[in-house]
């Protein structure tokens, strides 16, 4: 565990217990393995100082995550949208020695996205996966669930590097793609989820999970079962169902700087009205680098789906990164290109058309850079105000549907639990 003689009964933060993102590779303990996680058993690179808030009460040690941004959408063409919407989690975990090298954790993430985005729904250009109201979602992101994560993890030192771990959660994350985005540190001034959200670590929300891992020194793997179904539109409520995929992922750690994952995994019948399956292959990079008691962090990710049912093959890439300026300025970007196939999947007759002049894949690329400002409001929560520009590349085939040269932007205001090192 923790050494709880280095933590103080009041808050404190725990940037420092970042480093045991890589903890298993540096030969930490059980505890501060488990604590250095981000989603489920993903972890940022080491030297990535997450804004987490650590209090002690008895011998349970106890971290707080939480962001929320109020975001307002504009997007051009035919089929872009406005809207007022808040992405936001809150993430608590309690963690306790179980026997002389054995520790437990157990998770809670919570998001209001149910509440605070309406119509089931925020506008999203490019954007594919899941339903609303019974239709394909197209151009737009569905809302989280209530419950994001609600899981049990246990971890025992079986040599000086080596440590297994086990992870079981009634909803959360298996071994299966990158960091997702809302706990990516390359992702954390955006407010929107990437285009290619469903090609890469749409599995961060899944039922039924059961995770087996074992980590040696650099080196981390670990493999799981879990429900393939994507939530359903009622996202205040905790499903269920059987174990039916499977996922297994690779990482390695070459130093504190860098993580890279590869995985892959075959998913059962994740969208509600599209049969068949997925096989789902990942493979990400990620670097941190710590400056203005912040971390200057990128991440380049590569994710296909294989459909078990049309036999097609999509590619996505993605290249992301958030650079600190100084002590209170953010520069950010996304670039993605990904192969789209869904694009008119709400309207059948259009797609059928499409399908026979043109084929129903088309790739595209979208390009989002911003600026985030610190502004120093209230002593425990980090506030920025901030906006971003998304510009979008697409074949000559689909633009009398989205207009020639379609642009969407957001701004915003972000609101996080503040680091100790902040005050």
């Amino acid at each position: 565990m923790l050494g709880e003689k280095n933590l103080r009964p009041t808050y404190v933060v725990i940037g420092i217990v970042a480093m045991c993102a890589a903890a298993p590779l540096l030969a930490q303990d059980p505890g501060a393995y488990l604590m250095g996680l981000a989603s489920g058993t993903s972890a940022n690179p080491a030297a990535f100082p997450a804004p987490m808030l650590m209090a002690q009460f008895g011998g349970w040690n106890a971290m707080f995550m939480g962001t929320a941004f109020v975001a307002d959408i504009q997007q051009s063409g035919p089929r872009g949208g406005d809207k007022l919407y808040s992405t936001n989690f809150f993430m608590a975990s309690a963690g306790h020695s179980a026997g002389a090298k054995g520790a437990f954790e157990t998770v809670l993430m919570l998001s209001l996205e149910p509440a605070t985005i309406t119509d089931r729904r925020y506008p999203l250009l490019f954007q594919t996966g899941e339903t609303a109201y019974g239709l394909p979602l197209t151009d737009a992101q569905h809302p989280h669930n209530f419950i994001m994560a609600l899981a049990f993890h246990y971890a025992y030192q079986l040599g000086e590097h080596t440590i297994l771990d086990a992870y079981v959660a009634p909803v959360g994350d298996p071994a299966l793609g990158p960091v997702a985005y809302p706990h990516r540190a390359s992702a954390a001034e955006l407010p929107e989820a990437p285009i290619s959200h469903h090609w890469q670590d749409s599995t961060h929300i899944s039922d039924d999970v059961v995770t087996l891992g074992i980590s040696h020194k650099k080196i981390k793997l670990e493999a799981s079962g879990f429900h393939g179904a994507e939530p359903g539109e009622n996202r205040w409520i905790v499903q269920a169902g059987p174990i039916d995929s499977w996922s297994a992922r690779l990482w390695f750690f070459p130093s504190e700087n860098w993580s890279a994952q590869f995985s892959a995994g075959r998913i059962a019948h994740p969208e509600a009205l599209e049969p068949g399956d997925q096989v789902r292959t990942t493979a990400s990079l990620a670097y941190s680098k710590p400056m203005h008691n912040a971390a200057w962090s990128s991440s380049l990710i590569w994710g296909r789906n294989h459909s078990t049912a049309t036999f097609r093959n999509l590619n996505s890439y993605l290249a992301e990164t958030a650079l600190p300026v100084g002590r209170k300025n953010w520069i950010t970007g996304r670039f993605e290109l990904v192969d789209k196939d869904e694009l008119f999947s709400d309207q059948s007759d259009l797609a059928q058309q499409i399908d026979v002049l043109y084929g129903s894949t088309f790739r595209i690329g979208a390009y989002t850079v911003g600026y985030t400002r610190d502004v120093d409001l209230f002593r425990h929560i980090q506030t920025g105000v901030g906006a971003n520009f998304s510009a979008y590349s697409l074949p000559g085939a689909i633009k009398p549907y989205y207009g020639n040269h379609p642009v969407g932007g957001n701004i915003f205001i972000r609101l996080r639990l503040r680091s100790a090192s902040l005050l």
